[in-house]
C-alpha cells in the first residue's frame, strides 16, 4: 500500500468488541481512553449493517440503522508547529459505534501513535473509502521530521493506506473531502499540498486497499496559518461532483472537476467571507 510505514512506528490497539455502559461510568472492556474524544475533534456519521458477519458488525442485525464515532484524544505538546492555532496536536484516535439514542456504545478500538507521530487535523473525517457498506476515517498523520500524510483507519483502527509523507518536518496538508469525483465508482480523496507554501490540489483514487495520486494542480489553497477550520470542501452540482478551494491570495472561490485523471478548474466569484464560501459550496 502506498505510503505505508514501518509497523514499529505504531502502537495500534483494536479491543475486542464488548458493551461498554458510559452512563454509569464502568466498562466491560479494556479500553484506556474515555470513549469518543474531546469535545469539537469528533466526528460521527450514520450507517446501516450491511450483514451481520465478517468485518461489519456481528452483533446487530443486518440492514440495522447504527451511528459510528470516530474522535482524537490525548493532546500532545512534542511538536512545535502550531499551524491549527490553539487546537494541540492529538496521540489517540478512537473509534466506536452505537444504536442510535443508546447510552450504550461498542468497546472502542484505539489507535495510538507513538513518540515522533502526531494527529495533526482538527477532527476525523468519516467516509466508506472502499465502498462496502462500513465506513472508514481519515485523518491527517504527522511523522515531526518528515511532515503530514494522509492516512486512513478501518472500523477496528488499523491503518489501511496512506500518501507518503511530505519529506520535511513542519509540511502539512489540509484534506478536502472524498467522494467519487469522477464517476468511475471508486473514491477518490482531495487535500491541498502546503496550502501556505506549495498550494498544489491532489487527487488521489482508493482501489482495491491502495492509494494511487490521480491528478494535481498549483494556484489553490483552503488555509491560513493559525486558522481552527479548513476552507471549502467538495459539492454536488449540475450531477456532478466538484471541488472548491480558494485562490492563493484568496481573492476569488475556485471551482474543479475531474475528468479522465485530469483537473480542470474554473474560476466561480470573489471571496468576501466565509458566507460567499458558504453559498458557493450549496451551488450558489
Amino acid at each position: 500500500m502506498a505510503g505505508r510505514g514501518p509497523a514499529h512506528r505504531h502502537i495500534l490497539v483494536a479491543i475486542t468488541l464488548a458493551w461498554a455502559a458510559i452512563a454509569s461510568g464502568t466498562s466491560a472492556c479494556e479500553a484506556r481512553f474515555p470513549p469518543g474524544g474531546f469535545p469539537g475533534r469528533t466526528a460521527q456519521a450514520e450507517f446501516y449493517n450491511p450483514r451481520s458477519d465478517g468485518p461489519h458488525e456481528n452483533w446487530a442485525p443486518e440492514k440495522t440503522r447504527l451511528e459510528f464515532h470516530a474522535g482524537f484524544a490525548q493532546e500532545s505538546v512534542e511538536y512545535d508547529h502550531h499551524i491549527l492555532g490553539s487546537l494541540g496536536d492529538m496521540k489517540l484516535l478512537t473509534i466506536h459505534v452505537r444504536l442510535p439514542d443508546s447510552n450504550r456504545i461498542t468497546c472502542p478500538a484505539e489507535a495510538l501513535l507513538g513518540p515522533g507521530e502526531v494527529f495533526e487535523d482538527i477532527a476525523p473525517r468519516i467516509v466508506d473509502i472502499d465502498n462496502d457498506g462500513m465506513p472508514e476515517v481519515i485523518v491527517v498523520q504527522t511523522d515531526i521530521r518528515r511532515g503530514a500524510r494522509l492516512a486512513i483507519y478501518d472500523r477496528r483502527a488499523h491503518l489501511v493506506a496512506a500518501t507518503p509523507y511530505i519529506g520535511q518536518t513542519h509540511r502539512w496538508l489540509a484534506p478536502l473531502g472524498a467522494d467519487d469525483l469522477d464517476g468511475d465508482g471508486n473514491v477518490e480523496i482531495a487535500y491541498v499540498d502546503r496550502p501556505h507554501l506549495a498550494r498544489i490540489l491532489r487527487v488521489w483514487r482508493f482501489r482495491n486497499g491502495t492509494l494511487t495520486e490521480l491528478a494535481q494542480a498549483p494556484g489553490h489553497t483552503n488555509h491560513a496559518i493559525g486558522e481552527e477550520t479548513i476552507s471549502g470542501g467538495l459539492r454536488f452540482c449540475d450531477l456532478r461532483n466538484e471541488i472548491v478551494t480558494l485562490s492563493p491570495d484568496r481573492r476569488r472561490i475556485l471551482v474543479t472537476t475531474l475528468a479522465e485523471d485530469r483537473l480542470t478548474t474554473r474560476d466561480h466569484a470573489a471571496f468576501t467571507g466565509p458566507g460567499s464560501l458558504t453559498s458557493a459550496l450549496l451551488c450558489r
